[in-house]
């Protein structure tokens, strides 16, 4: 019997075109059938360069479709849970780009339609399948440095998006920290108990309307006391540049770089290397990789890394660091008022 499964890709932004890419040109167990946008000659245009037969900006004949066992969206945070619903309804697999949703209680409305509808939906955390953090999360489970203790987290982004995508984005820490706020949760293997987050606008004085900002700071306490310390920032004017860091007790893990490849340049008494230029460089693998998983656990059934329930706990957090910013003080998670810092 076959496992293939038959998909249709909901939204040709850059995410999804990466993502309808892969499907369509490395993963053998992946059928493309649709290309969906809002825009019936945007998924025309990218239908025909993917060599997908049928595009549509009528999401209805994607829904009423039986033959399609998965969709795949990569489109504006405010559409996901709509989307989510529609899919689990029609029953569906969903493969949803981060956040989940846009709230905590859109998060906790799909999650239920999830459940009754007995669908799979994974969530776009890339980083839970780039090598170098999937190393990271192998050597900390065998013990290589103790008990960790400490991470350390930077996501730089050279340069911010325009002020169009900032005033629907969610903020810094919804659409940038997010990942960083999975991926420490995942290494560190332990529930985020308090959060607190500072930030200031550098470089771009547009985001002062939104309450949102350029440069921030997240300071993370672990239920098991163990800590983390996240950079986001929109400055960064040499490049992309994600690192991570765990610290344990019997050594530590340096994950990532910003080294485009491993040839250095020496000359004039100084060394040279490229940069990595944008986050589908640095995350090609990362993006291949989560989306063969998706696909397998599609077609055997399988629970993804990655699920529904991750996707909200990123987003409670992510909610918790933007509540500190505004209101200057330590967050705890799931708590009431009264047992929060001041």
């Amino acid at each position: 019997m076959s496992n293939q499964v038959t998909c249709a890709v909901i939204g040709v932004g850059r995410l999804g075109i990466i993502h309808a890419e892969n499907l369509v040109m490395n993963i053998a167990e992946a059928n493309v059938k649709y290309i969906a946008a809002s825009r019936e000659e945007s998924a025309k245009k990218a239908a025909q360069a993917l060599g997908v037969d049928l595009w549509t900006n009528d999401l209805d004949v994607i829904w009423q479709d039986e033959t399609v066992n998965a969709v795949i969206i990569a489109t504006p945070t405010h559409t996901h849970a709509e989307l989510i619903l529609k899919a689990a309804k029609h029953k569906k697999h969903v493969f949803v780009d981060k956040p989940l949703t846009s709230t905590v209680e859109e998060a906790d409305t799909v999650i239920s339609s999830v459940k009754e509808n007995k669908i799979i939906c994974q969530v776009g955390f890339m980083r839970r399948f780039a090598p170098a953090y999937v190393e990271a999360k192998k050597r900390i489970n065998r013990g290589d440095i103790g008990k960790p203790i400490l991470y350390r987290g930077v996501s730089r982004d050279p340069g911010s998006p325009p002020e169009s995508y900032i005033k629907t984005s969610g903020g810094i820490f919804l659409d940038l920290c997010i990942h960083d706020y999975d991926i420490a949760r995942y290494l560190m293997d332990s529930e985020v108990d308090s959060i607190q987050t500072f930030g200031t606008v550098q470089m771009h004085p547009f985001m002062k309307k939104y309450t949102d900002v350029d440069q921030s700071l997240s300071h993370l306490v672990f239920t098991n006391g163990s800590t983390a310390v996240i950079e986001g920032s929109r400055n960064s004017s040499y490049g992309y540049d994600i690192r991570g860091e765990v610290l344990g007790t019997e050594g530590m893990i340096e994950i990532g770089s910003i080294q485009q490849c491993d040839n250095l340049l020496l000359k004039d008494g100084y060394e040279y290397f490229e940069n990595i230029p944008d986050f589908p460089s640095y995350f090609r693998e990362g993006f291949l990789n989560e989306m063969e998983h998706f696909i397998e656990c599609a077609g055997h059934g399988h629970e993804p890394l990655v699920n529904e329930l991750d996707g909200k706990i990123a987003l409670q957090i992510s909610e918790a660091a933007r509540e500190s910013f505004e209101k200057n003080k330590k967050i705890h998670i799931n708590r009431s008022e009264e047992n929060e810092d001041s």
